[in-house]
């Protein structure tokens, strides 16, 4: 991924986005700012959790020491409206100069030209530790529209009590099989108590990423972001493994399904189930949460036919197209994106790094606390999820998959109807 990335540095602003926007449109990324101006930008961040609040004052406290001339402001955002507002504000022309969102949100704006292409400005240390999965899910032709830092991977959580009371082994190893999950949870299943609770209130991304375990893609995308959808054995595989845990063997808490992460989180500490399934960053509630003596751990990563790959859709930085200060917004990413950085980040939110030595660095600060060791391996298998720059998938997303998916999972349609209607959705929205 380095070549290919430093090969669009010398026509860097003059990229072109496959929509026909010029990439990094009004001049905005070819513009480079006098070196004695001293300038304040604006950082829009999305950091929700106190550790991790924290961490990124902290990135930004040693920039603005180190950098006199370019003092970096953050500006708290929300993950609950932040679509809605950098629509406005790119429309508007008021993005901040740093935006924090992840990297399949931030495609379309890419596609309609509101971000600049980074390529010319990151360091070849940065290119170098990311791996080219993550690059490709920011990226579009040669133009690099956001740097990832962090990303979400699935675990199961285990209450490890559970299965010493049930004698049954709690499962080690590199990788974890559905079908030894689905054996673990009828086991764990006795006395009103269930061997999985799982909040799919949205399924959609979980389905979808774990779906790559099964070599499940959804989507063939070509380069102009139109796509072709295919829902075929692999793609359904996840949900009709949830779905034979709920109603066949009655070892899934079926009332989970239409629930949160969160929501079921006090089942799970409560004793309620032996394995709770749901995003890595939920780790540190469960650290946060847990009663004295709760007894947990986190389990091999999943791994279906294909192995224990997941996709992902990593938080990511971006500068606007029309940033005044392209270059400096794009020099404090690059630093942002520093191995000590991105493993405090990782650290605070219970999120693993985009970037190699960032994961190695966490692991060492980390070493034998619970969970870790499970998470950062299942990291190693993250990449970029083919839907993610599919023109039209946030609308498929919302209007089809998601509200199926949820009737699936109710058991108000069958497998055969859900397939066949994931397909005529995406023919609406195509």
């Amino acid at each position: 991924m380095h070549r290919s990335i430093r090969a669009v540095a010398g026509i860097g602003a003059c990229a072109v986005l496959l929509t026909g926007c010029a990439f990094g449109g009004g001049g905005g990324a070819a513009a480079t700012s006098d070196p004695d101006e001293e300038v304040t930008l604006t950082f829009q961040s999305l950091a929700f959790q106190d550790a991790t609040i924290q961490a990124t004052q902290d990135i930004v406290d040693t920039w603005n020491a180190d950098h006199p001339e370019t003092q970096v402001e953050v500006v708290q955002g929300s993950w609950d409206n932040v679509h809605d507002q950098l629509v406005t504000q790119f429309q508007g022309g008021e993005a901040p100069d740093i935006i924090h969102n992840e990297a399949s949100d931030m495609t379309g704006f890419a596609q309609d030209g509101y971000l600049a292409d980074l390529s010319p400005y990151l360091s070849d240390d940065v290119v170098d530790s990311v791996g080219e999965g993550l690059w490709e899910s920011v990226t579009i032709g040669d133009a690099v529209f956001a740097a990832p830092t962090v990303m979400q991977s699935y675990v199961v959580f285990a209450n490890t009590a559970m299965f010493e009371e049930a004698g049954v082994e709690v499962p080690t190893g590199d990788e974890l099989s559905w079908d030894a999950l689905r054996e673990a949870a009828q086991q764990l299943t006795a006395d009103g108590r269930f061997g999985v609770g799982w909040g799919l209130r949205q399924p959609t991304a979980a389905f979808m990423n774990l779906g790559l375990g099964f070599d499940g893609t959804y989507f063939d995308v070509a380069d102009d972001g139109s796509a072709t959808i295919d829902v075929g054995e692999g793609e359904l595989a996840v949900p009709e493994a949830v779905h034979a845990m709920a109603y066949d063997d009655a070892s899934l808490d079926p009332v989970t399904l239409t629930q949160s992460g969160g929501d079921v989180l006090p089942g799970f500490l409560g004793g309620q189930y032996g394995m709770y399934v749901g995003g890595s960053y939920l780790a540190q509630q469960i650290a946060d949460s847990a009663p004295e003596g709760f007894e947990w751990t986190v389990l091999p990563p999943l791994a279906g036919s294909a192995g224990g790959v997941q996709g992902t859709s990593p938080q990511t930085l971006s500068v606007p197209a029309e940033s005044e200060h392209a270059d400096r917004a794009a020099e404090f990413i690059d630093f942002f994106m520093q191995p000590e950085n991105l493993a405090a980040i990782g650290q605070g939110d219970c999120l693993i790094p985009a970037s190699e030595p960032a994961r190695a660095d966490l692991a060492s600060a980390t070493e034998g606390q619970t969970g870790w060791t499970e998470m950062l391996a299942s990291g190693e298998t993250l990449e970029a999820a083919p839907f993610q720059l599919a023109s039209g998938y946030p609308q498929w997303k919302d209007q089809y998959a998601t509200p199926l998916f949820q009737q699936y999972l109710a058991n108000a349609i069958t497998l055969e109807e859900l397939q066949q209607q994931l397909a005529d959705g995406w023919e609406q929205v195509g």
